[in-house]
């Protein structure tokens, strides 16, 4: 009876040790700098399972308990992985890269006849995308971190837990991509400086014969549910999530589109230098300069001024199968009308940043990470160019009246199965992250979200403390 008890006991501990959640957490530095390492990609090999560091290098990371024998990798483009089992991993550790960099001159010479320079690299690897993007249905589970700030505080703060439908690469995005928004975790906003300029323009686009200057509408004559209301038109307008997924920076996925920045004209607007050869878990790949060309690049954007821009940054495509890895990819004013605009409306040149990382799942590669930041137009200060102020004064200025906008989206799971696909698809779908939902605490027990920076968690304490527009 001992003897059964005992075996009893060791089977329900292990039953309930695979049911369990496993939290694993660390700070991801460099070993020869001890600076952190941001944007390290930490994941359960072969499984979808993942996050990445934040500005400081640390992360936090749930493991479903079945997973305790698998292995776990951390890897960061440029440095040796981390491998251990997650049953093993030490989270009183810090974890440290060494650098890991391949020979340029060695990958050309064993290259031969591949291609050699960057314009070319970049055309084959756009030619493999329909051998290395997904060629079937499938769902993607992610966290979305919507934020809105100047220098010192945040003006607004979404977290939202989606899913991604994508019907495959080859086909159309406005008609075969949708978003859904599941749940809501976070939602604080204090938007009433620029909410004038929301109002205006919804005014401006909505009313027939419009005919009001700006100065003229002022915050007190409004109704805060006008002001609520054209704040909702402006953020689906600008700020929708479905605008990132199905328009042209998203530059991969949507390249077959008319216009595509990444299309038939691609080397028109860019060009592409080869800079190096790195490695990443033990492959090998170009790192790729990207420079301006003959060509202005623009966005084609309705209602709002989005061209005479020059495109850089840089491609990170795998050696061996050509799948692209990272983008960093940048929009910059460069027209006289657009250096304009920028100076006087964001004091900012950087008018589109992109920030795309791919995981590759059953020979195919899929979006792991996104991040776009682009700046606000709002209404504060004072911006004439022929008042006195001090340099002290003109500075602390800046750092309250230029406002921008970041969204970071991490997907953690992949689903392929046709079945249940399918009865996701027949639910209804919303991707409206902008309307108030009841908090589901069981839900977010054991999601995986983005680690926020020890200054972001700041900024976020300090808005919670404060009312919102909308609870006015």
């Amino acid at each position: 009876m001992k003897f059964v008890f005992s075996i009893s006991i060791l089977l329900y501990s292990g039953v309930n040790f695979a049911q369990s959640e496993i939290e694993i957490k660390s700070k991801i530095s460099d070993f020869m700098t001890y600076l952190p390492i941001e944007s390290a990609s930490i994941y359960i090999k072969n499984t979808t399972i993942g996050t990445i560091s934040n500005t400081d290098g640390k992360f936090v990371l749930i493991v479903p308990g079945r997973y305790a024998n698998d292995t776990l990798v951390i890897s960061s483009i440029g440095y040796k992985s981390v491998k251990t089992l997650v049953s093993d991993f030490d989270n009183s550790e810090d974890v440290f890269m060494d650098e890991d960099v391949a020979s340029l001159d060695e990958v050309i010479l064993i290259a031969n006849p591949r291609p050699t320079t960057g314009n070319d690299i970049v055309l084959r690897a756009m030619e493999e995308l329909e051998d290395n993007l997904p060629a079937n249905p499938f769902l993607q589970k992610g966290f979305v971190r919507h934020k809105e700030r100047n220098k010192k505080q945040y003006k607004w703060l979404i977290e939202s837990a989606i899913t991604l439908y994508d019907s495959s690469y080859a086909s159309g995005a406005e008609d075969n991509l949708k978003i859904n928004v599941d749940e809501l975790r976070k939602s604080y906003d204090l938007r009433e400086v620029d909410s004038v300029f929301a109002y205006y323009s919804y005014l401006k686009y909505n009313t027939k014969n419009f005919n009001i200057k700006s100065k003229n509408i002022l915050r007190d004559t409004i109704k805060t549910s006008s002001l609520v209301k054209a704040i909702r038109w402006n953020d689906e307008r600008i700020n929708g999530l479905e605008h990132l997924f199905k328009g042209r920076l998203n530059l991969l996925r949507n390249s077959n589109i008319e216009q595509a920045l990444f299309g038939d004209r691609m080397l028109d607007k860019h060009q592409f230098k080869l800079d190096t050869v790195l490695v990443d878990d033990g492959r090998k790949l170009y790192k790729i300069q990207i420079s301006k060309s003959k060509d202005f690049v623009g966005l084609n954007t309705k209602n709002i001024y989005n061209e005479g821009y020059e495109a850089n940054g840089w491609l990170y495509i795998y050696w061996d199968n050509y799948a692209f890895k990272k983008i960093e990819y940048e929009l910059v004013a460069a027209s006289d009308a657009q250096k304009r605009r920028s100076k006087s409306l964001f004091n900012s040149k950087i008018n589109h940043k992109l920030i795309v990382t791919y995981m590759e799942y059953n020979g195919k590669m899929y979006p792991n990470y996104v991040y776009y930041e682009t700046p606000k137009l709002v209404k504060i200060g004072d911006r004439s160019s022929d008042r006195k102020t001090t340099e002290k004064s003109l500075n602390s200025e800046k750092e309250e009246q230029y406002y921008y906008t970041t969204q970071e989206i991490l997907f953690t799971e992949i689903i392929d199965e046709p079945e249940l696909i399918e009865e996701a698809l027949q639910k209804p779908w919303s991707d409206d992250i902008f309307s108030p939902r009841t908090y589901n605490k069981q839900f977010w027990k054991n999601y995986n979200v983005l680690l926020e920076s020890e200054e972001e968690d700041k900024l976020i304490q300090d808005l919670t403390k404060r009312a919102t527009l909308f609870k006015q």
